[in-house]
């Protein structure tokens, strides 16, 4: 009877009886560490700062690293014990690591390539001992697109097969040159075919080729989004980027999970610029959180 009761006043009082018991929303919101570049590389913060700053400044519970932030540190289990304890004292998620500067995965030198797939080994041990999901990586690489879509391709199924041994994703982010036209992404995921192969969709990083064709092309594959942002109007809306048309996108391939906030901007603060994005991002996903 009083089981009966509770769902009577939960229904009509307009409460959604599920959410109330603990559902999870479809989408919810992580911070990206690139946010900070400026403040990270004048010192004025450090790697190890980062979840405290996203939980107690931001009241977000999930980060997701830039590796060069904490550059040679990645076999350091001393150092990655210590960020997993402000992880796990502030009640923050480690999602993922963006890996830069460990070489082309796209390389037309086989070479090169095996030693740049080698070179992300040591960043999905880290990423598996911090509990996070993926490494991202890039498929650069110089040669015609044929040819580093053949390089792409293999670079990347070696590096996700080793990575598999750890449960941990590799997702490619759109980052300029060929990654970024969606298609030529896309047919490298198809050819790929690895489950834990995919992609970081980056709402921003578009050049030459249409955007919002651009992140429909991603969305299959897609294990996260980054939810870039540069300039705001008056009324809080990217200046660029139609983010209740992306979240349309997004929502319609099926995903759910996080939005990754990453302001790139230069007109406000790297704090105001944070605080925008949170915005924006909470007012385009409260309709699909219903």
């Amino acid at each position: 009877m009083k089981i009966k009761l509770l769902f009577t006043v939960l229904l009509f009082s307009g409460i959604s009886f599920f959410t109330s018991f603990g559902q999870s929303p479809r989408f919810k919101i992580s911070l990206a560490e690139w946010s900070f570049h400026r403040a990270l590389g004048k010192g004025e913060m450090t790697n190890l700062d980062f979840p405290k700053i996203a939980k107690t400044k931001y009241n977000l519970d999930a980060v997701e690293y830039v590796s060069t932030f904490f550059k040679g540190k990645a076999e350091d289990t001393a150092y990655l014990a210590k960020l997993k304890d402000e992880c796990k004292t502030y009640g923050v998620k480690s999602l993922l690591i963006m890996v830069d500067g460990e070489g082309n995965l796209a390389d037309t030198s086989q070479a090169v390539r095996q030693k740049a797939v080698e070179n992300h080994y040591k960043w999905v041990k880290a990423a598996q001992f911090l509990g996070c999901h993926s490494i991202r990586v890039n498929a650069a690489g110089r040669g015609t697109m044929g040819q580093v879509q053949l390089a792409a391709i293999d670079g990347l199924s070696k590096l996700s097969d080793y990575a598999a041994k750890y449960n941990i994703n590799v997702i490619v982010e759109n980052h300029g040159g060929n990654s970024s036209i969606g298609k030529w992404l896309a047919e490298i995921m198809k050819t790929v075919n690895r489950p834990n192969c995919g992609t970081l969709p980056d709402l921003g990083n578009f050049y030459e080729y249409d955007r919002y064709q651009g992140v429909t092309d991603m969305m299959p594959f897609a294990k996260g989004v980054s939810g870039k942002t540069h300039d705001f109007d008056k009324d809080g809306n990217e200046t660029v980027i139609d983010y209740a048309k992306m979240l349309k996108i997004i929502s319609d391939s099926g995903f759910k999970g996080y939005i990754d906030v990453e302001y790139e901007g230069n007109k406000l603060s790297e704090d105001e610029g944070v605080k925008a994005s949170i915005a924006l991002v909470q007012k385009v996903i409260a309709p699909y959180n219903k």
